[in-house]
C-alpha cells in the first residue's frame, strides 16, 4: 500500500478530522496545528491567536484508492470557500480554510482545482494553498474527539459523514455506469 499525506484545515479540527476518517481510501487521520510560529503550541496558545497557527487535519490516503483530486472536492463540499477566517459557528484566524502540502505535484493539482472551483463563485475563493511549513499534534482529548464524544459540538452537517462514507463508492458506480 502506498502513503500520501495532505493537510486541511476547515473550522473546527473535530469534525474535518471525522469526516475524512470516513472516506474510502483514507488511511489515517490526526488533529493539529499547522503554519503558526514558533514550536509546540498549546489549544490555549491557538485560540489567542497570537502565533498564526491554524486547527488541521493531517489526511494519510492510499492514492490507489483515492485521488487527491476526489478529496479536494470533499472537502469543498463541506467549507463555504469563500469565506474569511470562518466555518459554521468557528470564528477567528485558527478556523480559516486551507490547504498545505508537501510535494510540488500537489501544489499543482490544488492550484489547478481551486482555480475551476472559483468558476462556481462571485466573491473570491478564500482558501489558503500553502506548503506545509510545520505541524503539530493537538492534545490527546482532540483526536479522534467526535467518536469519544458522538454528540460533541461540530460545524459539518450530519449528512455530510455519510456521504463521505460512500463517497468512492459513489465515484466506482458512476464510472461503471
Amino acid at each position: 500500500m502506498r502513503r500520501h499525506d495532505i493537510y486541511f484545515a476547515g473550522g473546527c479540527f473535530w469534525g474535518v478530522e471525522k469526516y475524512f476518517s470516513l472516506i474510502p481510501g483514507v488511511v489515517s487521520t490526526r488533529v493539529g496545528y499547522a503554519n503558526g510560529s514558533g514550536t509546540a503550541p498549546t489549544y490555549e496558545e491557538v485560540c489567542e491567536n497570537t502565533r498564526g497557527f491554524v486547527e488541521c487535519v493531517h489526511v494519510i490516503f492510499d492514492p490507489e484508492q483515492v485521488t487527491l483530486r476526489h478529496l479536494l472536492n470533499m472537502f469543498f463540499a463541506i467549507i463555504d470557500p469563500t469565506s474569511i477566517n470562518k466555518q459554521g459557528n468557528d470564528e477567528g484566524l485558527q478556523y480559516r480554510s486551507g490547504i498545505y502540502y508537501t510535494t510540488n505535484i500537489d501544489c499543482f493539482i490544488i492550484h489547478e482545482t481551486l482555480n475551476e472551483l472559483q468558476k462556481q463563485y462571485e466573491a473570491a475563493i478564500a482558501v489558503e494553498a500553502l506548503p506545509l511549513q510545520s505541524f503539530y499534534l493537538a492534545e490527546e482529548y482532540h483526536q479522534k474527539y467526535l467518536d469519544k464524544n458522538p454528540n460533541g459540538y461540530c460545524h459539518i452537517p450530519q449528512f455530510h459523514f455519510e456521504q463521505a462514507k460512500n463517497s468512492c463508492a459513489l465515484k466506482k458506480k458512476q464510472k461503471e455506469e
